[in-house]
C-alpha cells in the first residue's frame, strides 16, 4: 500500500483511509489502485463484515489532482478513455460486485471525483464541516467517476442536474435534507458515530446482510416479479445456513448471536 492510503481492520470493520491531507486527498493512480485492491481483500476476508471509507485532514477527497491536468497530459481520446475506464471508474465498477456494506464517512470536502467515490458507497455519513460539489462543469469536463449515474438515483433528476450544471457547493445539513447523506455528526465524533452504525450492521448475520444488499440492488433494475423470484432464492439459501437457527435461538434466549457467516 502507498503511504497515501491506509487499510485497517478491527472488530469486523475495515477502515479505508485516503491519506494525502496536504492535497485534500486528491487521488493519484496509486491511491485508486490501492483502494480497489483493498476491496478485493475485504471480499476475501471472513473477519471483515463492514467497510468504512474516509479521508484524513480537512478533505474526504477533492478528486483528480488538477495540477496533473491540462495541455501537458496526453489527451488523445483513446488514452483519456483508457485512463478513466481503468482508473477512477475501477472503484464503482468493483463495488458493483461487492456484497458487503460500505459506508463513506465524509470528513470534509468531497469534490468532483471525490464526491463520486462517496456516491458509489452504499450510504454516507458526514461531519458537520463536510461540503459537497460536482465541479466537473467548471473545468470543462463531465463526471467520470459515476456522478451522473449515482446522483439522480439519490436526489432525483432535477436536483441532480442543477448540482451538476451549476457546480454549487452544498453543506452537510443540506446534503442530509436532500437525501445525499444519512447522518450528520459533529466533526470530532464522525468516525466514532459511523463505527457505531457499522458495529450494529456487523453484529447481524453476515450472509443475511450480504443477501439483503444484493437483493436491494437487483430490485433497483428488475421488475417486481423478477425481484420477488430472486429474493425467494436468497431466503432459501439463508434459511439453510447455520446463522438462521442461531439467530432464532439468540432472539428467544435474549442474547447476542454468535454468527459464522453462512
Amino acid at each position: 500500500m502507498p503511504e497515501t492510503f491506509t487499510f485497517e481492520v478491527s472488530d469486523h470493520i475495515a477502515t479505508l483511509t485516503l491519506n494525502r491531507p496536504a492535497k485534500l486527498n486528491a487521488f493519484t493512480n496509486e491511491m485508486l489502485e490501492a483502494l480497489v485492491a483493498s476491496i478485493d481483500d475485504c471480499e476475501e476476508r471472513d473477519d471483515v463484515r463492514v467497510v468504512i471509507l474516509t479521508g484524513t485532514g480537512r478533505g474526504f477527497s477533492t478528486g483528480g489532482d488538477v495540477s496533473a491536468m491540462g495541455d501537458q497530459v496526453d489527451n488523445r481520446p483513446h488514452t483519456t478513455k483508457d485512463r478513466i475506464y481503468g482508473g477512477v471508474q475501477a472503484f464503482p465498477k468493483r463495488l458493483a460486485r461487492f456484497d458487503k456494506p460500505i459506508i463513506a464517512a465524509v470528513n470534509g470536502l468531497a469534490v468532483g471525483g471525490g464526491m463520486d467515490l462517496a456516491l458509489a458507497c452504499d450510504f454516507r455519513t458526514a461531519g458537520q464541516s463536510a461540503r459537497f460539489a460536482e465541479t466537473y462543469a467548471k473545468i470543462g469536463l463531465a463526471p467520470g467517476g459515476g456522478g451522473a449515474y449515482f446522483l439522480p438515483r439519490l436526489v432525483g433528476m432535477g436536483r441532480a442536474l442543477e448540482l451538476l450544471w451549476t457546480a454549487d457547493f452544498i453543506d452537510a445539513d443540506t446534503a442530509k435534507e436532500i437525501g445525499l447523506v444519512n447522518h450528520v455528526f459533529p466533526n470530532e465524533t464522525l468516525m466514532e458515530e459511523t463505527r457505531k452504525i457499522a458495529t450494529r450492521i456487523a453484529s447481524m448475520p453476515p450472509l443475511s446482510i450480504r443477501l439483503i444488499k444484493r437483493a436491494a440492488y437487483q430490485s433497483a433494475s428488475s421488475d417486481m416479479a423478477t425481484a420477488l423470484d430472486l429474493i425467494s432464492s436468497h431466503i432459501a439459501v439463508a434459511r439453510a445456513g447455520a446463522d438462521h437457527p442461531e439467530a432464532i435461538a439468540a432472539f428467544k434466549e435474549k442474547r447476542p448471536g454468535k454468527f459464522v457467516g453462512y
